[in-house]
């Protein structure tokens, strides 16, 4: 048996493991067409998407959300495939075939695509995700995932969102072509579905930061289901109280 040694440069006063520590975005993978799992922060943007994607004038039957889950778009080609942070289809059942979760998003069997697409850009992704090419590169397969839900799937609407500079873009279909969305606050509107997407500052899961978060005609937030919980429990007490306080007027104590 046998230890392996190393030596590691220290500071004075130490730094902090975030500082020291290589990132996933840092290390090469061992299978190079899939770069790295994402990060915590995905996850964690992801799910809260998939809590407040409530379309009002859709029942939730017909609601489906996924994220990093393989969406294959050509018939032709059915190996290819895009795998987006996270996206959002309405019209369509929530289960495969109204009763199995779905393994995959395939459009040709669905026949629907994503009405929104939102991308989390990474150092690794940022490219891909803007469809930024080299001045060299050939426009052939593989497609960039901006040309797939422009070209081909037509998604209506396209999200993308840059964490480490909170900075939030949109983009929607005007003549088959995306065109960034002129932002006049924080959020976009999106008639169709009658919600609205923007940023919001607040704590989800002990994290308190920027969130893309959905929100309603009025701006009020799309509660997730702990967060409806409590509002419900709050409106309870309240008419309690009130209830109390009548009762007290007519010379009753409660």
């Amino acid at each position: 048996m046998f230890r392996l040694k190393y030596h590691v440069e220290q500071s004075n006063p130490p730094l902090s493991a975030r500082e020291t520590l290589p990132t996933m975005y840092d290390l090469p993978s061992e299978n190079p067409e899939e770069p790295g799992l994402p990060d915590e922060f995905h996850d964690l943007q992801s799910q809260l998407l998939s809590f407040c994607f409530c379309p009002p004038n859709y029942p939730p039957e017909q609601i489906f959300s996924a994220s990093n889950l393989n969406l294959y778009y050509d018939v032709h080609h059915q190996n290819w495939y895009k795998r987006p942070d996270w996206f959002g289809v309405v019209g369509v059942s929530r289960l495969y075939d109204q009763k199995d979760l779905r393994l995959s998003y395939v459009i040709w069997q669905e026949g629907v695509s994503p009405f929104v697409v939102v991308e989390l850009l990474s150092p690794s992704t940022e490219k891909e995700d803007l469809g930024t090419r080299e001045a060299n590169q050939p426009p052939i397969q593989p497609l960039t995932k901006w040309e797939v839900y422009e070209q081909i799937l037509r998604v209506p609407y396209y999200v993308v969102f840059d964490r480490s500079i909170d900075r939030f873009q949109g983009f929607t279909l005007i003549s088959g072509r995306y065109q960034e969305i002129e932002l006049t606050e924080a959020r976009i509107w999106i008639p169709l579905l009658e919600l609205g997407l923007g940023l919001w500052q607040g704590m989800y899961r002990g994290i308190d930061r920027l969130w893309l978060r959905w929100s309603d005609a009025q701006g009020n937030l799309i509660p997730t289901e702990a967060e409806g919980g409590l509002q419900q429990a709050q409106q309870a007490e309240q008419r309690a109280e009130y209830l109390a306080q009548r009762l007290r007027e007519f010379g009753i104590q409660p």
